[in-house]
């Protein structure tokens, strides 16, 4: 008897330990800055400088100013907005749109797993300095958008955001893109198939190819046996038949390139794979011209 209690406590044990490290591994996949209704501002500071962002107004509108008192002007505006999401959350999203030139298109942004608009905006900005709007937002739980992120949340927020964007007069007549990086480059596969024809094109840069491939990068053999697997790039992409751009860096520590490349392989023709160095999700910072070119022919 005593025998089969001290059984008895090890399967226990094992099993909460398993329940414990499977929730801790999916928690890895969300780490969001959230911001509470209330704030009014937040600094950013370096060694050489500091950018405080102010936010005013109910739609949270960003003022970006440098040392306290200059202004920041970007080539191109920011406008807050909140939306509704099919979950019941109310979301904060960004229109980034060109200062002074003609609109190229539009691009539905859908950003990584940790931070907030306030600092992930800055890996999609060059492409509206190039003539893209750009339409970003924050997922469940992230910034100033109600709720918590999970698989399931966020691509919910993804599917709104989507219809969201179409219900805009200034979005009727251009045509339509996802660029998704990282975690949102993985959400981005599986949305685009979901509503291909919605959209023109896809673009999906440092993505996994699914959960269990990049948990199995962190940890190996643990990851890829604890955490769930659910929708993936690799499966979605299979279906999607429109054009598609996948950009990974060589350099990427975040997400394997053979993960990149994995998606690649599973796709459908029209596509290209744009090879870049640097940083993980650096590209439209590094390679600017080159995307925007790559654009324009993958929607022609």
């Amino acid at each position: 008897m005593q025998k089969n209690f001290h059984l008895n406590a090890i399967i226990i044990s094992i099993l909460i330990t398993l329940l414990c490290t499977s929730c801790a591994f999916n928690k890895l996949f969300y780490q969001a800055t959230r911001l509470p209704a209330g704030t009014k501002q937040i600094t950013f500071k370096s060694a050489s400088d500091s950018v405080t962002v102010h936010f005013v107004g109910n739609n949270h509108q960003p003022v970006f100013v440098k040392n306290s008192n200059d202004t920041i002007h970007f080539g191109y505006t920011i406008e807050s907005v909140l939306f509704c999401s099919t979950n019941g959350d109310t979301l904060n999203g960004w229109w980034l749109q060109p200062d002074k030139q003609p609109i190229l298109g539009t691009i539905l942004h859908l950003h990584g797993n940790g931070g907030c608009l306030t600092s992930q905006f800055k890996a999609i900005a060059p492409l509206a300095e190039k003539g893209f709007q750009i339409f970003m937002f924050d997922y469940s739980g992230y910034g100033f958008s109600e709720g918590k992120a999970n698989r399931k949340t966020v691509l919910e927020n993804a599917l709104s955001a989507l219809d969201y964007v179409q219900s805009k007069t200034s979005v009727k007549d251009l045509k339509l893109i996802i660029y998704g990086q990282s975690l949102g480059g993985h959400l981005a596969s599986v949305v685009a198939s979901e509503r291909q024809n919605d959209i023109n094109g896809l673009v999906i840069e440092g993505a996994f190819s699914s959960h269990k491939d990049i948990a199995n990068h962190m940890v190996p053999v643990l990851g890829k046996l604890f955490v769930k697997n659910g929708y993936s790039a690799y499966k979605s992409i299979r279906t999607f038949h429109k054009p598609l751009l996948v950009i990974h860096s060589t350099e990427d520590a975040v997400v394997p390139f053979n993960l990149g490349k994995k998606i690649f392989n599973n796709a459908n023709e029209p596509k290209q794979f744009f090879e870049v160095s640097k940083c993980h999700i650096c590209a439209p910072n590094y390679y600017p011209e080159e995307i925007t070119s790559r654009i324009i022919e993958l929607l022609k």
